[in-house]
């Protein structure tokens, strides 16, 4: 094949691919005589139909087959000879047709374009100074969740015949919901049992039971949120038919051994060692967190004067402005970005999507030089790992990784991410700072401190990009947990999917297939 570059302006390449027509025709003459003691014609004996004929009658198919697997070939070649790596998928742009190829015996020409990663040296992983958080876990802190506990295990017993219910009493109750007069799906519930003051129910169903007692008939009225989950009953006027079966008070629950054998553990010393455990691992996450948030911060900084791939940037611009429209549809725009229009809007995110490609840029290049990989037992546990959260699904969603390479991407890019943050750890100079839990957890949100670096960045120098992280999401049809059915009379309670947050690393993406005929 013949290559010439025609564009290169940055990071953007355009190279044109030509096959000489005698080259083609080699191709087409070896498979004919490859498939030649296969065919099957009327009037000649199987296996020995002349090529010629073959040619004449199948000729133009069997290009078209040929020039199928000829461009992602030759476009790999070319990517290899010129030790490209590209940024994205190659766009292939095919000039030629097959039925010209075969018959005018011209020759086959295609346009690859691409963008290829920026040559570049990252920072000496020595100079960074990282200083880590660590916060001791206080006894205060395990004699507060012992509290917690003790709470959510009390018993209840019944109060005295002709007792008023009080705010934090337990109530035994039967009851039937009707709107105008009908009973609706999903709005009774025998010896249902509410916690008084718990919010449990939706709101005003709770305040008029106080002061209820056993044997009580009640009709509570209430009106359903504008929001609430079952659409049929949003914002409609309710009224249910309580009767209150029993009234219990809350019996005293002592913080000793016996609480620590409702938890399965021997004795109390052994329920605070595992509290302590809990809170010493939640304190090693948050920990964790600050420091690689310092780590990304310095590599941005130094890391400023990489030509972006623009089409890296814009796609991850869009899966992030997708998310932004989405939350304005739903009315959960963040409250500082309210009152910002689209413009004001698009130039931030467009700085956190520079930042994300280019320490997803900056973390692969360290990676690949300190040769880290992820292994294929690592990637089994974290398949394992994700399908242990879709009880009695497992089995699909270990299928759905093994069948969407995209998918299994999404799991390989945050492993591949924290195992280039832990080598560059060994390498950097980190000291300890002793803080207290509150200032640990300070500025925990993800996107809010994301946000906070992009404008930090843009305001201080002319390369108007900003950094974090990549977020990498499975995309298709993935196996979803199907929620638990709640009454009516039940709050709804908005649960958020869980996002893996990760870089991809920069990859050698395999040349796209190309139709041989012209759009």
């Amino acid at each position: 094949m013949n290559v010439a570059e025609k564009t290169s302006k940055g990071l953007s390449r355009v190279y044109e691919v030509t096959v000489p027509a005698a080259d083609l025709d080699k191709r087409l003459s070896a498979k004919i005589e490859e498939i030649r003691p296969q065919v099957r014609l009327k009037g000649f004996r199987p296996g020995k139909v002349p090529a010629a004929h073959i040619r004449k009658m199948f000729g133009t198919s069997i290009m078209g087959d040929i020039l199928q697997e000829l461009v992602p070939q030759t476009t790999q070649e070319l990517l290899e000879e010129r030790k490209l790596r590209p940024a994205n998928q190659p766009n292939v742009d095919v000039k030629s047709d097959a039925e010209e190829v075969l018959k005018e015996g011209k020759d086959f020409t295609f346009e690859v374009s691409l963008e290829v990663m920026p040559d570049f040296e990252t920072i000496d992983a020595k100079t960074l100074k990282i200083e880590k958080p660590v916060a001791p876990v206080a006894d205060e802190q395990v004699e507060e969740a012992l509290g917690e506990l003790a709470q959510q295990t009390r018993s209840y017993e019944s109060r005295k015949k002709g007792a008023k219910a009080q705010e934090g009493d337990k109530l035994v109750i039967d009851f039937v919901g009707k709107i105008d007069g009908e009973a609706f799906q999903g709005g009774s519930a025998e010896d249902a049992e509410l916690v008084l003051g718990s919010g449990q129910f939706i709101p005003g169903f709770e305040d008029q039971l106080v002061g209820a007692k056993a044997g009580d008939e009640v009709e509570v009225k209430v009106t359903f949120p504008e929001d609430y989950q079952a659409k049929q009953l949003a914002g409609k006027e309710a009224v249910f038919e309580t009767t209150v079966k029993d009234v219990q008070a809350p019996a005293e629950t002592r913080i000793d051994d016996d609480l620590a054998k409702n938890f399965g553990l021997s004795d109390l010393g052994a329920l605070k060692e595992a509290l302590k455990g809990r809170f010493e691992t939640e304190h090693k996450q948050a920990s964790r967190l600050k420091v690689k948030r310092q780590i990304l911060d310095q590599l941005d900084e130094a890391h400023k004067e990489i030509d972006l791939p623009s089409g890296m940037v814009e796609q991850e611009f869009a899966q992030i402005w997708a998310q932004v429209e989405e939350a304005k549809k739903k009315g959960e725009l963040e409250p500082e970005d309210q009152d910002k229009s689209d413009d004001e809007l698009k130039t931030e995110y467009r700085a956190i999507a520079e930042r994300r490609v280019r320490l997803g840029l900056v973390l692969a290049e360290m990676g690949r030089v300190a040769r880290v990989e992820v292994s294929q037992e690592e990637l089994a546990r974290a398949v394992n790992q994700e399908a242990s959260r879709f009880p009695g699904q497992e089995r699909q969603v270990v299928d759905y990784f093994q069948k969407n390479p995209q998918a299994l991407q999404s799991l390989r890019a945050p492993i591949y991410e924290e195992k280039v943050i832990d080598y560059i750890l060994e390498l950097a100079d980190v000291t300890e700072k002793q803080v207290d839990r509150e200032t640990l957890f300070e500025e925990e949100d993800e996107e809010a401190a994301e946000k906070k670096a992009a404008k930090k960045s843009s305001k201080k120098a002319a390369a108007k990009k900003a950094p974090a992280k990549k977020k990498a999401e499975a995309s298709g049809d993935e196996p979803a947990k199907k929620p638990a059915k709640k009454s009516a009379a039940k709050k709804e309670e908005d649960e958020a999917p869980a996002k893996s947050e990760a870089k991809k690393p920069a990859k050698k993406a395999p040349a796209k297939k190309a139709s041989a005929k012209k759009d």
